[in-house]
């Protein structure tokens, strides 16, 4: 008897980057943002504080796995204009989205009023500037895709509510502020690993065959739920079509980080690097407590969705 591969292999050395690694006092690190600028990895993590609350820090790396954090956090809640209001309770689980020579930044702002998408930009992750909230409340997981449609950018994003019931939107912008023709593109599918609700994970990437999306779903169990990876392919002309869906999860939590934790049977990612050999690294916190990373093959993953296939909606 065989055992198939695991589609995502696992890091040896996982997990890369913990709260022991941080020179500044912080709860767990996890659910971190991440991009490869001029051949060195930039990683924008997410930290409970010791009140509960989330922060965003940064930490670079030259080979992908091994991290240093920097001495300061990188984004923490506003403390003036429109962004205090709605980011008065934390900042978290940012996404690094590269469109057309810079970084834009999407994050969940959470406040007394819900949790909307707030959107910022950079060159060069020193100096930040914080652009809009994209969303009304509830709103979370926003993703952007790396190209324009007929001249609009377009995102992934998932309403933070049981109506629909938690699904996968596109909407379409001429400005990345305003938005709109928004669709339901994707649902959870009963009796199945992602039956209780699924989310945007990392920014879609080109492929040959269509843009793939890493996003998450969720299973209930009578022990709580549990947060697995899979993986969508869209139309590269058209990303409102989904071309395929694998039916089968690509990561599920096995180690004793992903186990068990501050939020226990986690994996849950909001950022991937492909590579130039064909590969990709896919980077996700595990139990909301450590940041971990694997290696998977980019055209298993195309043809996952390809031939391994489960409806879209």
């Amino acid at each position: 008897m065989t055992t198939q591969a695991p589609i995502i292999k696992r890091y040896k050395k996982n997990p890369i980057l913990t709260k022991e690694d941080v020179p500044y006092p912080v709860a767990t690190v996890h659910n971190a943002g991440i991009v490869k600028q001029n051949g060195r990895y930039i990683m924008l993590f997410r930290s409970h504080l010791q009140n509960g609350r989330s922060i965003i820090g940064r930490a670079d790396s030259e080979d992908g796995f091994s991290f240093t954090v920097h001495p300061e956090p990188f984004l923490t809640p506003a403390k003036d204009n429109i962004f205090a209001a709605y980011e008065e309770f934390g900042v978290e689980d940012l996404r690094i989205n590269p469109v057309e020579g810079e970084y834009l930044l999407t994050y969940s702002a959470y406040s007394r009023h819900g949790v909307r998408i707030a959107l910022a930009r950079t060159k060069d992750f020193i100096s930040i500037e914080r652009v809009a909230l994209i969303t009304q409340a509830d709103l979370r997981n926003v993703v952007i895709f790396p190209e324009k449609f007929q001249g609009r950018y377009a995102r992934l994003d998932r309403p933070h509510s049981e109506i629909s019931p938690w699904s996968i939107w596109i909407s379409y912008s001429p400005d990345l502020v305003h938005w709109g023709d928004s669709q339901v593109i994707m649902k959870p599918v009963p009796y199945h690993w992602d039956e209780m609700k699924i989310g945007p994970g990392t920014p879609p990437f080109k492929t040959d065959q269509g843009w793939l999306h890493i996003y998450h779903g969720v299973f209930k169990t009578m022990a709580g739920a549990v947060y697995r990876l899979g993986a969508a392919l869209h139309n590269l002309n058209d990303p409102g079509e989904i071309i395929g869906v694998s039916d089968q999860w690509i990561l599920q939590p096995e180690d004793p980080w992903e186990v068990s934790g501050y939020v226990p049977n986690v994996v849950f990612t909001c950022g991937a690097v492909p590579e130039d050999d064909g590969t990709i690294k896919i980077y996700w916190g595990a139990a909301d407590t450590v940041m971990c990373v694997g290696t998977a093959v980019i055209d298993e993953l195309v043809q996952l969705c390809l031939t391994k296939t489960r409806a879209a909606l």
